[in-house]
């Protein structure tokens, strides 16, 4: 199969998967957050980041080694797998220890118990990790589909069941683990391999010399994510955490499968290319305008019609978190290219670089949380939609020098799809606030309307200056 075709069929299969996968969780969310109250979600989103800093650890960057490199072996998969499974005991242990005082830090002491059985996700995760990995580096997406939605589904039910039954924060807890269990047991019925009882010190030296910079870079990455959630878990009611959390949450729907898509899909993809430039900056261009094209109107869209969707999803005691939603939607525009400019570095094996780029923006991000802290959470906010475009405009010097691609062709390239979602989305708002709202019409119903109105004008106008994205897709999807 050619390098376009099993890149579209990649595409193809793994966007399937993100979506069904993201839809199934955000329907069984919905549910949730209609029995549960604000604060129950918002006690597991403080420890979200804890739990993401171990499954950072835990991976070590060992897995993007793995996809990255040629002429592997059973050691090679063999070794990663166990340094992974006694990595994931150590950690628990430390998380075990640590959770009397991270229930502390956010005053919560009911959080000990919760992470003490939440963190037991780290172990179950370290027996998949080595399978994905490989499923990924093959561009075998459809497989990691049919392990992920019924994971997800069966998980979710569990979870809606638990919550009917008065379990309250429990039900997300232990949702998740048997989401978790549930896609471990089907990984390895699936992926077709199996470790050898091997652990080879050359191996692991070899990948970890690659990862342990992958592991600092996403620890950082991590901390900077995260960061919003530790002040406003610190310092404001959990109640405020919750409104933020399902509003995070909800405007990642988008942003997280698309940025999942091209994460997994081009990653292996540019690897295949890495050595010929002028090649890589073509692929690079073109997948650049297709994210733009599709991610932009869809967020722009979900901000102008926050408060019906809300009120529609989650009903009237969800209301309070729609402008942290509308500012998070505008700040998720960039989001999915951040990890598509790093995909470049790291097929060119600077992970030297990705960290020094980490280093240097989340400097920059605890300096201006600093600064905007006195102004409370919007001040937050406001500065995180500021900074994803600025740790974009940093990434895009870098990778782009690599494949003579400078920043300001980028911008060139990519402001004819923003601008034509602007001036959507301005239309869209003014027809809604002064027509669509006034009529008093079912939330439903609003939202349908100025969907139709914005996608006519959107896809309109995009015909009318023949932007490129349109023409690539028929090319590469339609005609294929």
């Amino acid at each position: 199969m050619s390098l376009q075709k099993k890149t579209i069929s990649g595409l193809i299969w793994n966007f399937t998967q993100q979506f069904s996968v993201q839809l199934i969780g955000f329907c069984i969310t919905m549910i949730l957050a209609r029995i549960l109250l604000p604060a129950e979600f918002g006690l597991i989103a403080m420890l979200t980041v804890f739990i993401a800093i171990g499954n950072s650890l835990l991976e070590s960057g060992l897995a993007s080694s793995l996809i990255r490199s040629s002429d592997l072996g059973q050691e090679d998969y063999s070794t990663v797998f166990f340094f992974n499974l006694g990595g994931s005991i150590v950690l628990y242990a430390i998380i075990y220890l640590l959770a009397p005082l991270i229930a502390s830090f956010y005053h919560q002491d009911v959080l000990t118990l919760i992470l003490r059985v939440y963190a037991i996700d780290f172990i179950i995760n370290a027996f998949y990790g080595v399978q994905n990995a490989r499923l990924t580096k093959e561009m075998n997406f459809k497989i990691q589909m049919k392990i992920q939605i019924p994971a997800v589904l069966v998980g979710g039910l569990l979870g809606v069941f638990l919550a009917l039954q008065g379990y309250g924060v429990w039900s997300l807890v232990w949702m998740g683990l048997f989401q978790s269990f549930l896609s471990t047991v089907m990984h390895w019925i699936y992926s077709g391999w199996k470790p050898s009882f091997v652990f080879s010190k050359r191996c692991f030296k070899k990948h970890f010399y690659f990862g342990y910079k992958m592991t600092l870079t996403g620890l950082l990455d991590i901390l900077y994510r995260n960061i919003y959630v530790l002040i406003i878990g610190k310092y404001y009611s959990v109640v405020q955490l919750g409104f933020y959390s399902r509003a995070d949450s909800a405007s990642q729907l988008p942003i997280a499968n698309i940025s999942a898509v091209i994460n997994k899909v081009t990653y292996p993809m540019f690897a295949s290319i890495a050595d010929d430039d002028l090649r890589l900056k073509m692929v690079y261009k073109r997948l650049m305008q297709q994210v733009i094209f599709w991610n932009t109107p869809i967020l722009i869209l979900l901000a102008v019609i926050g408060e019906p969707l809300f009120r529609f999803l989650f009903t009237d005691k969800w209301l309070p978190a729609v402008p942290y939603f509308q500012i998070l939607c505008i700040a998720g525009i960039m989001y999915p290219l951040h990890a598509y400019n790093l995909n470049i570095l790291k097929v060119k094996g600077r992970s030297d670089l990705i960290l020094k780029l980490e280093f240097i923006k989340k400097s920059i991000c605890v300096v201006g949380i600093l600064c905007v802290f006195p102004f409370g959470i919007y001040g937050l906010l406001y500065f995180q939609l500021m900074f994803n475009f600025i740790g974009y405009y940093i990434n895009s010097i870098y990778s782009g020098k690599l494949i003579n691609y400078p920043i300001g062709e980028q911008i060139i390239d990519i402001i004819p799809m923003i601008a034509t979602s602007v001036f959507a989305g301005i239309l869209c708002y003014l027809a809604d606030m002064l027509c669509f709202s006034t009529l008093q019409l079912l939330d439903i119903t609003r939202i349908t309307i100025d969907g139709l109105f914005f996608s006519l004008i959107y896809l309109a106008s995009s015909s009318i200056l023949r932007l490129a994205p349109i023409h690539d897709f028929k090319q590469l999807i339609l005609k294929r």
